[in-house]
C-alpha cells in the first residue's frame, strides 16, 4: 500500500517535471513561436472584431483565407497560409496560421 502511493507521488512529480518551459528569450519556446507564426498571424490581430470585409484591400505575402461562419473549408494544414475566422455576423474571431 505504501509503496503505491510512493509510486503516484513519483509518477505525479514525474509528469509535473515535464509541465516546465523555456523561460529564456530566444529559447527553445521562442522558436517553437515563430514557427507557428510562419504566416504573420501575430502582425493582423488588430482585425479581431472587424468585419471580414476589412481585409480585401490588403496585400497579402502569404495564402490568405476568410473563413466565414459555418462554410466548409479544407482540412489541410498549411503553416504559410493566414486564416481569417468569422463569426455570424461577419466579424472576424480569430486570426490564425494553418
Amino acid at each position: 500500500m505504501i509503496f503505491s502511493r510512493r509510486m503516484m507521488v513519483a509518477a505525479a512529480l514525474v509528469m509535473l517535471a515535464g509541465c516546465q518551459s523555456d523561460a529564456k528569450p530566444g529559447g527553445a519556446a521562442a522558436q517553437a513561436d515563430s514557427e507557428i507564426d510562419r504566416c504573420g498571424a501575430s502582425q493582423y490581430q488588430q482585425y479581431v472584431g472587424k468585419p471580414l470585409s476589412s481585409i480585401s484591400s490588403l496585400k497579402f505575402e502569404h495564402a490568405v483565407r476568410a473563413i466565414p461562419h459555418n462554410s466548409a473549408v479544407t482540412m489541410d494544414f498549411n503553416l504559410n497560409r493566414l486564416n481569417f475566422l468569422g463569426d455570424e455576423k461577419n466579424n472576424i474571431t480569430k486570426v490564425y496560421c494553418g
